[in-house]
């Protein structure tokens, strides 16, 4: 069972940034992948970004030019750097991670609320 803890989110103003941490309570290097899906109000949650074990990186084309996602592997963290913020970029943050052994398992963090209002 992977357990991740989710911080940095809050309240910003459109155009401003914001930076999302995941801590995980294993090495990140035994996790096929992690990532951010994000739950805007009223709306189902979808996938936002991701980075693969070996360094490959996933973005939701909405977001592309205005997202980053890195790994810290001495910290067993995942950080998700957001810019020029937008109205429709508040929501929920969800941390994934996606261990695969004999099939693919997937955990989640309890989230973390991200507003985007002046």
């Amino acid at each position: 069972q992977v357990q991740l803890v989710e911080s940095g989110g809050g309240l910003v103003r459109p155009g401003g940034s914001l930076r999302l941490s995941c801590e995980a309570s294993e090495s990140i290097e035994i996790l096929f992948a992690m990532g951010w899906y994000r739950q805007p109000p009223g709306q189902q949650r979808d996938f936002f970004a991701s980075i693969l074990r070996y360094g490959g990186i996933n973005v939701a084309d909405s977001v592309k030019g205005r997202v980053s996602i890195s790994r810290d592997s001495a910290k067993n963290a995942v950080h998700l750097q957001m810019n020029n913020l937008k109205s429709e970029d508040t929501g929920v943050y969800y941390c994934n991670a996606v261990k695969i052994i004999t099939g693919r398992y997937d955990y989640w963090g309890q989230g973390t609320q991200v507003t985007v209002s002046s």
